[in-house]
């Protein structure tokens, strides 16, 4: 009776083993996939990774579950992929704050050099510099003008210390020598509802959250933060052509856990670009001021690593101290 009970015993074993095996075998991805969000839902951030995630589900063939994981100033939901099984089926979508906590925080759970694998950027992000409607400036020339006229008197809403909204603004502060004073906001949308209101005067804002409110004439753009115009506002004019080699844009991209396969990392990046070309896809980009890149694996570790170095220089000439 023992001999047949570990005969039986040794089989299960062996079909366990087999079935493991056979799991293990079997081409990626068998199971469902998880998109860390570093921010809460129904953000910008939130609301282009559900719409990526619905594609990649139906490219892969797999249920793709969005998973916030807010807190940290996006520092949490990099932690969580740093701490994951490099085996593609947790993926970060996250904006370049990757690329500024190296120089903005005392310490972090996770080391961005050696934990991360760098998929692909997914899109450039405009950033918007406006203005409340009653500010008498219209553009970046006369808005110079006006705070040097008055230094210190203007303000802005700043969503976070460190963040690209509040780094493009210490940059354009930088380059003409400007004082013009911070008022801390939770997020976009309390800071757009000061500038509306008047209560402040200026912002740097994501083109996404703020381009229905410039087209309804509630806030005014004074110029944008990338290098070329933007095809969603093609009227607005750089800050660099007034401020030549001025240059600030947002991104966000997919990363997975240091280890990854590059097997893995290369579908991933290939799924990635046939969704950017999708006709519906782009047209809602573009209606948020999102531009597609689909950069390779090569290119958008290169990206990092200069934003890195960038946003090490801005810190330290913005004198902005270390967060715990």
């Amino acid at each position: 009776m023992r001999r047949r009970a570990a005969i039986i015993a040794l089989g299960l074993v062996f079909i366990g083993t087999l079935l493991a095996a056979s799991a293990s075998a079997q081409p990626y991805p068998n199971r469902p996939i998880r998109i860390l969000v570093p921010f809460a839902a129904g953000g910008a951030v939130d609301v282009l990774t559900r719409l990526l995630g619905a594609k990649l589900a139906d490219g892969l063939g797999q249920t793709v579950i969005i998973e916030n994981r807010a807190g940290a100033g996006g520092n949490l939901a990099s932690d969580v992929l740093a701490k994951s099984p490099p085996d593609g089926y947790t993926i970060l979508q996250t904006v370049n704050g990757i690329a500024i906590s190296p120089s903005l925080y005392k310490t972090l759970p996770f080391d961005v050099h050696k934990d991360f694998i760098a998929v692909t950027q997914l899109v450039r992000s405009q950033l918007i510099l406006v203005a409340t409607p009653h500010l008498p400036a219209n553009n970046v020339a006369e808005l110079i003008a006006l705070a040097k006229s008055k230094p210190g008197a203007l303000n802005y809403g700043s969503t976070g210390i460190g963040n690209p909204l509040h780094l493009t603004m210490e940059m354009l502060k930088s380059a003409d020598g400007l004082d013009i004073q911070a008022v801390h906001y939770r997020g976009d949308a309390p800071a757009n509802l000061a500038l509306i209101a008047g209560e402040i005067q200026l912002g740097v804002m994501p083109m996404a959250t703020t381009l229905p409110l410039v087209r309804d004439g509630k806030i005014k753009a004074l110029a944008i933060g990338g290098a070329q115009r933007s095809p969603a506002m093609p009227e607005i004019p750089t800050i660099g052509e007034t401020i030549p080699g001025f240059e600030s844009t947002s991104w966000q991209g997919y990363f997975v856990p240091a280890g990854t396969p590059r097997e893995i990392v290369q579908r991933l990046h290939q799924e990635a670009v046939k969704i950017l070309k999708l006709p519906d896809v782009l047209e809602r980009l573009r209606a948020g001021g999102n531009e597609p890149v689909g950069s390779t694996p090569e290119e958008f570790d290169a990206r990092v690593k200069a934003d890195i170095v960038k946003y090490a220089k801005i810190i330290e000439d913005a004198k902005i101290p270390k967060q715990d």
